[in-house]
């Protein structure tokens, strides 16, 4: 719809303002930068003339004047300092003529060499005192040093000629770059102002058009199509009244999503309510078997009952986790079993398939244990003679697959019919669960249980017969780490 303007609109905005930018800025920075490069050239070039200016007088008298005073015997030679001056003169020299090219470089050359031969007439002036020469022989030496001298300050004063032209030149050509420079920024502001008007005028018209989109979209907002939004106007005066709108919608749209959650929530609030009841029955009936083998001496027994007690009611309480792994789940129904057992024992046989490596794989916790309780007395207790109760469970790849077997009374066609239409019905309520004869929290909570932890359509799935009634579920393997992501998410919703 208006999507497509709008877009245009942050287009044509941006185009406008980077080309006008582009023009305003690109004679400026060409200028600048041309001036700091002609600048910093023409300093280096002062920079030079200052250190040749510097070694002149060194070469050209200074050392001459040491070398006589070293002659006269008025100091050592060590004292005069020749050598350190000497590799003064020659790094300066050396560095300008790494910096220098052209005419210059030629000169400064010719004036290194010629330091290399001064170099040598002092070692000779050092060597003839040393060798005790006579003295009109060591001022022979330094005459020829002083000469020597001349002839490498004139090579330097004709490098200090040379730059001065060099600088002449770069002065002329940034005089003239700035010239350019300034006419071409007058020609592009001109075509920027006409490249503005046009721009303007422009983008008059798309603005126009965004006013009318956002004009529609309100209007369709107001008349219950709260799905529909106001897309980015690219038009900051607009943004903010679009985004209030966009809220206001948003805030509708997930009214009816929240009741829903709410009602999910409340639901899962009852069913934790359901599975902390604990059937006092069940816990007087097993203290009162512990008292009885403890009556009849028998300790091992009491012990197992004990034992087997403890860990029902360690891993029912969990402290306070929702989820627990497979393979302590299946220890809590081997736990109930056990103990019923003792109570049951010539009715009631089982069986806990229980695999290895499920430590790591996490499930709802409580699921097997009333669908046992089930077996054990709508099924095992109604029929003649017993029957047994076996618990498997087996991986189909990223399922799990978890079935309670008895061959206990079953049920008929009819009652079949029944159970399956009050699983269909919904969860059970409070109200419900308190009723007489409301067996645990029964085959009802765990099929809501798992519709809502699981976020599935189905959750129980019930075959019975004459020969006895299979329950089952599949429910998706997960880790701890998967439980937690996805319980963060749920708690940030």
């Amino acid at each position: 719809m208006a999507q497509k303007k709008m877009n245009s609109i942050v287009r044509q905005v941006r185009l406008s303002v980077s080309t006008i930018a582009l023009l305003l800025t690109l004679p400026v920075i060409a200028g600048l930068v041309t001036t700091i490069l002609y600048a910093g050239r023409y300093q280096s070039m002062i920079r030079r003339m200052d250190e040749a200016a510097e070694l002149k007088p060194l070469v050209e008298t200074t050392l001459a004047e040491n070398m006589f005073s070293v002659a006269a015997g008025r100091i050592s030679f060590t004292d005069s300092g020749a050598e350190k001056l000497m590799d003064h003169v020659k790094g300066t020299l050396d560095d300008l003529l790494g910096e220098t090219s052209g005419g210059g470089h030629l000169q400064l050359t010719v004036a290194r060499r010629t330091t290399d031969t001064l170099e040598q007439y002092i070692y000779k002036v050092r060597d003839g005192m040393a060798e005790g020469m006579p003295i009109d022989g060591i001022e022979g030496i330094v005459d020829e040093i002083r000469n020597v001298g001349r002839l490498a300050a004139d090579m330097v004063d004709a490098f200090i000629g040379q730059e001065i032209v060099n600088a002449r030149e770069t002065s002329t050509r940034l005089n003239r770059v700035v010239l350019i420079t300034a006419g071409a920024e007058i020609l592009l502001l001109l075509i920027a102002l006409l490249y503005t008007r046009y721009a303007m005028n422009r983008m008059t018209w798309m603005i126009r058009t965004a006013l009318s989109s956002l004009e529609n979209t309100v209007r369709r907002i107001t008349e219950g199509d709260l799905r529909d939004r106001v897309s980015d106007l690219g038009v900051e005066e607009l943004q903010e009244l679009a985004e209030h709108i966009n809220q206001m919608a948003e805030r509708l749209e997930t009214l009816i999503e929240e009741t829903r959650r709410n009602q999910e929530h409340l639901a899962k609030a009852e069913l934790r309510t359901l599975q902390a009841q604990i059937n006092p029955h069940f816990l007087y009936n097993t203290l009162d078997a512990i008292v009885w083998q403890a009556e009849s001496g028998k300790s091992e027994e009491v012990v197992r009952l004990t034992r087997s007690l403890s860990d029902f009611f360690r891993i029912a309480l969990s402290s306070g986790a929702d989820w627990i792994p497979v393979s302590q789940e299946l220890k809590h129904v081997s736990a109930y079993l056990s103990i019923q057992q003792t109570r049951y024992r010539d009715i009631l046989s089982y069986e806990v398939d229980s695999p290895e490596g499920l430590e790591h794989i996490y499930m709802l916790k409580l699921l097997l244990q009333p669908l046992v309780e089930n077996a054990l007395y709508h099924g095992i207790k109604e029929k003649r003679g017993g029957g047994r109760i076996t618990v498997r469970v087996k991986t189909e790849g990223a399922l799990m697959r978890f079935t309670v077997t008895d061959t206990g009374k079953g049920m008929t066609p009819e009652q079949l019919k029944e159970v399956r239409k009050a699983l269909d019905a919904g969860k059970p309520s409070l109200q419900a669960a308190l009723e007489p004869g409301y067996s645990g929290f029964g085959l009802r909570n765990v099929d809501m249980r798992i519709r809502l932890y699981y976020e599935k359509k189905k959750g129980l799935a019930l075959r019975s017969g004459p020969d006895g009634t299979e329950v089952s579920f599949v429910i998706p393997v997960r880790t701890r780490e998967e439980i937690d992501h996805d319980e963060g998410l749920s708690g940030r919703r």
